[in-house]
């Protein structure tokens, strides 16, 4: 479906009873937050905020929440964006079976960004940034935020909009140091696309100028979010997925604007100018903490009549960005298998925060003649996974070798009994000690700063995994024991003090387990969590997923029963053990406010706006 701008996404969605109203007064100080969360989590529709307490403005969320309304939006467009992705891995398919792909050639037309008069400035009006919605979703945030963001840099070395960059990067519009209307904080890394152009800048000792967009068709808020093969510009699938061409032109100060768009901030970022930006509630499920990051001297504000603010609300999975990489898998399809060969299936799983874990399958095809197997190919591919785009932020990378037709990376309970069942601890843990790891994961031992590990398994099933616990004996400082899944187990006692004292702990631990344990009893359990609450982890699978693998460092915090290091390789032979326990240096986790929640009832009773939501 061609959409010209929000308005028009949003009269569609609500004939077709995807959308509803609130007309009811809402804060925007956790209050629109929790709605959201509370409609997601219902399987809700989008919801438009007709009334919000401060603002003159409208405000949309849930817009993305599910995957079917997604797929419902860009129903016309889809099936060419999947064609154009495609040929990226592999233009000679195009020239093999011209036909085939006649259909996207014409479709590629609507990629081509157009350029517009200047004069469309006057569907603007001019704005500051305290009149914009000030929503704050959680309570220790650092203020408002932008949470849709369109981000638009360009390049130094090659300006212009075709190599320019689209990015979904948090916007903070106020508090901390920033002056009200005059500075706003973005949060980036220097390897991403804006990144780069800054450095770029930088070296110049030039400002950078930069404009976010908010809101317009909804095609343009997915460009930003999507990974791109290279040479493929987000402008172009933008235009491709929303079925009409990327309208812009260029402000009287040179700032790009986006002709479609609600709202458009426009400012420079200088070079070596930052200033604290956080706390925010982030898609781990836990704060990320205040840090320096780049500042934003804000230019102008602009907003068109009866302009609607895109938001959403991100915290522990799964949450409507969820639904936003269950629409990227969709899309993409084989796009990463046809770059790394070998590789037949990853999942980055999203119930442990997206990053912190990956599960792989791949081919195993080096020794065929050997009647013994283990991990050789896959151990290439693994190398080749954690250096590839935003899967090189992965701490934890499980790959099985595809022996058996039953392995799928996408089912994680069935992956993790296929894997225990064959894994070799002794042989298939391979350590990357003091490298880089997603900003946001605060298990390391700084800022970006943690290990990685690469646990692989091939060959036959090597062990029956098992669920009777009964038997087990364990020491005093650990001795609640839950069964997570057959060959997990959960294991709480003592809260972690510091590295010293659990060291000892946790190899006395390991002691008591090997003294008094029997090989084919702890050979039915491969895999130990020491966590705080083994009731809580054992409860979901997705709990031990969220817990077990965001609050552990590898390198420091995975042991093993009977382990040794031998020529610089670590194993064990017995329990491979992860100490998953919250540490000192970790972030709080996102809890609800109760008394945001009681204030919300009134929207869901008789009477109000979303009583009922399901059955409209």
């Amino acid at each position: 479906m061609s959409y010209n701008n929000l308005h028009d996404c949003l009269t569609d969605l609500e004939k077709n009873n995807q959308l509803i109203r609130i007309k009811e007064e809402v804060d925007p100080y956790l209050e629109m937050a929790a709605i959201q969360l509370r409609v997601f989590e219902m399987g809700g529709p989008a919801i438009l905020f007709e009334n919000i307490k401060g603002c003159e403005f409208k405000a949309v969320s849930n817009l993305f929440g599910t995957l079917e309304r997604s797929r419902f939006m860009f129903r016309d467009t889809v099936e060419q964006v999947k064609t154009l992705i495609d040929l990226k891995g592999d233009i000679n398919k195009a020239v093999k079976n011209p036909f085939k792909y006649i259909s996207t050639g014409f479709a590629a037309i609507k990629g081509l960004p157009k350029k517009i008069s200047q004069s469309n400035i006057n569907n603007f009006e001019k704005t500051t940034i305290d009149k914009l919605p000030q929503i704050q979703c959680w309570s220790m945030d650092g203020g408002p935020f932008v949470t849709l963001p369109i981000v638009y840099s360009e390049d130094a070395d090659k300006p212009g909009v075709m190599s320019s960059n689209l990015g979904m990067y948090r916007i903070q519009l106020g508090g901390n140091e920033y002056v009200q209307n005059a500075e706003i904080g973005l949060h980036y890394q220097l390897h991403r696309g804006i990144g780069v152009h800054q450095t770029k800048w930088n070296k110049l000792g030039k400002p950078m100028k930069v404009s976010i967009f908010i809101g317009g068709p909804p095609s343009h808020t997915f460009a930003a979010v999507m990974p791109l093969p290279e040479g493929l510009s987000e402008l172009t699938f933008a235009g491709v997925l929303g079925g009409r061409r990327f309208r812009y032109f260029y402000d009287e100060f040179g700032f790009c604007i986006s002709a479609d768009a609600d709202f458009v901030i426009t400012g420079e970022v200088f070079p070596n100018e930052n200033k604290p930006e956080g706390p925010f509630g982030d898609h781990l499920g836990y704060y990320s903490w205040t840090h320096d990051f780049p500042l934003m001297k804000v230019s102008n504000v602009y907003h068109k009549k009866n302009a609607i603010w895109p938001f959403t609300v991100v915290g522990r999975p799964p949450q409507e960005d969820t639904q936003f990489g269950a629409m990227i898998h969709e899309i993409t399809g084989n796009a990463l298998m046809q770059e790394i060969p070998g590789l037949i299936e990853v999942n980055a799983v999203d119930a442990a925060g997206v990053h912190p874990l990956l599960l792989a399958v791949g081919s195993e095809r080096y020794t065929p003649y050997l009647e013994s197997k283990q991990p050789q190919e896959i151990l290439t591919i693994a190398n080749h996974i954690l250096g590839t785009g935003q899967l090189s932020l992965a701490k934890y990378l499980f790959i099985a070798a595809k022996e058996d037709i039953s392995v799928s990376a996408s089912d994680e309970y069935a992956f993790f009994q296929y894997f225990l069942s064959r894994v070799n601890w002794e042989r298939d843990i391979h350590f990357q000690t003091k490298t880089s790891i997603d900003t946001l994961d605060y298990s390391g031992t700084g800022l970006n700063e943690g290990s990685k590990v690469v646990l692989a398994c091939a060959g036959d099933i090597k062990r029956k995994l098992g669920s009777d616990v009964s038997k087990m004996v364990l020491n005093k400082a650990f001795n609640q024991i839950q069964l997570v899944a057959p060959g997990i187990l959960a294991i709480s006692g003592n809260s972690f003090i510091d590295y010293a004292i659990a060291n000892k702990e946790i190899e006395a631990f390991c002691n008591t387990m090997l003294e008094n344990n029997t090989s084919d009893d702890l050979n039915e359990f491969p895999l130990i969590v020491i966590c705080d609450e083994a009731d809580f982890l054992a409860n979901q699978f997705n709990n031990f997923l969220w817990v077990t693998f965001t609050r552990s460092n590898p390198s420091h915090d995975i042991y093993g029963i009977d382990s040794f290091t031998q020529n610089k390789h670590f194993g064990c032979k017995g329990s491979l053990i992860i100490d998953a326990r919250k540490k000192v240096h970790h972030a709080p986790e996102l809890v609800k406010d109760k008394d945001i929640e009681k204030r919300i009832d009134r929207l869901f009773e008789r009477g109000g706006s979303l009583n009922g939501i399901l059955k409209k």
